[in-house]
């Protein structure tokens, strides 16, 4: 599988990237087994980037991906984790995590995005994983916490990373204009942006994008299936988008671009897949993947060979901006 290096970094990331929220539970429950045999058919397909989070499923990820990659050659992979939620103990459990995921609430979350809140973060990450260090660190959602996140946070990250701890550092949430000034106030390699650069969402263009190019850094898109509604060659009335039922104008315009897709022989998810790569800044595109199934259907979607003239005739619609660059 081909790679591409974070501008500035040591770090090389994999086109294809494994995201593991979904195997914290995301949702709803996923065995033990179901994970192990999702993450060795990533390996086994040559995806070498897998991202984490406390976040997710209260630890559950990271302590699924560090014993999927125990055993595993430690220069061969990058493993990205986040700072920014503690976990602590919970003193008033109620039996399940009322946040997203499927697990019990024995712990709950903290929000801390202070230097010493970097370094124990990372602390309990290295503990869950079992690893010896992640590659790369972002500051994870840090929308109501700018100040902190820039003041505090950036500079204990670029202390790790110049001390060679990390390999690059960065941020990642689901909002374009933040990541925006990360780029260009920070010391961040990298951002992680989500759902803001898809075929139905092509507002980074105007921020996100123009940022990582005047500073020479790079970009980690996900959520480029818009929390499902691209996921499907047909989307059904059900499919969501932001994670709350897809507004019918939505719906209707996905299956526009189907029907364009359909025209040119592929399909919605593929050309979902394809798009963001095109922009030269965009690195990888990291999809959640629950089982080995679909680590397989992903790994196909990326190899598809999309014709040249389905961008043109979806620009030629409307369905595209017209500045957005599309593969060649």
């Amino acid at each position: 599988m081909k790679s591409r290096t974070i501008a500035g970094t040591p770090v090389r990331l994999t086109e294809l990237g494994f995201g593991s929220a979904v195997i914290g539970n995301l949702y709803r429950e996923t065995s033990d087994e179901e994970a192990d045999q999702a993450l060795s058919a990533a390996w086994d397909a040559g995806i070498r980037y897998f991202d984490t989070a406390p976040h997710y499923g209260l630890g559950l990820s990271e302590r699924r991906l560090g014993r999927a990659l125990q055993g595993r050659p430690r220069s061969e992979f990058v493993v990205s984790s986040k700072i920014g939620r503690l976990l602590v103990p919970n003193e008033t459990p109620r039996g399940r995590d009322d946040d997203l995921f499927a697990v019990p609430d024995d712990l709950r979350r903290v929000r801390d995005y202070s230097r010493d809140g970097v370094f124990r973060s990372l602390e309990d990450t290295l503990e869950r994983t079992g690893l010896d260090r992640v590659d790369i660190l972002y500051v994870h959602d840090a929308d109501d916490y700018w100040r902190e996140a820039s003041e505090e946070a950036m500079p204990a990250l670029a202390e790790l990373r110049d001390a060679g701890v990390v390999g690059a550092i960065g941020a990642g949430m689901n909002q374009s204009a933040m990541l925006t000034r990360f780029l260009r106030e920070t010391a961040a390699d990298v951002v992680m942006l989500a759902g803001r650069y898809t075929l139905l969402d092509q507002s980074a263009l105007d921020d996100v994008l123009p940022a990582a190019a005047a500073t020479g850094k790079s970009v980690v898109a996900v959520g480029v299936f818009n929390s499902g509604l691209l996921a499907q060659a047909r989307p059904g009335p059900e499919s969501t988008y932001e994670y709350r039922t897809a507004p019918r104008e939505l719906l209707d315009r996905a299956h526009r671009i189907a029907d364009i897709c359909e025209q040119h022989g592929t399909t919605l998810p593929a050309a979902a897949v394809a798009f963001p790569l095109a922009h030269p800044s965009v690195l990888d595109v990291t999809l959640g993947m629950r089982t080995a199934q679909e680590v397989r259907r992903n790994v196909q979607l990326l190899a598809e060979q999309i014709p040249t003239a389905l961008w043109t005739d979806l620009q030629a619609a409307g369905l595209l901006r017209p500045d957005a660059p599309v593969p060649a």
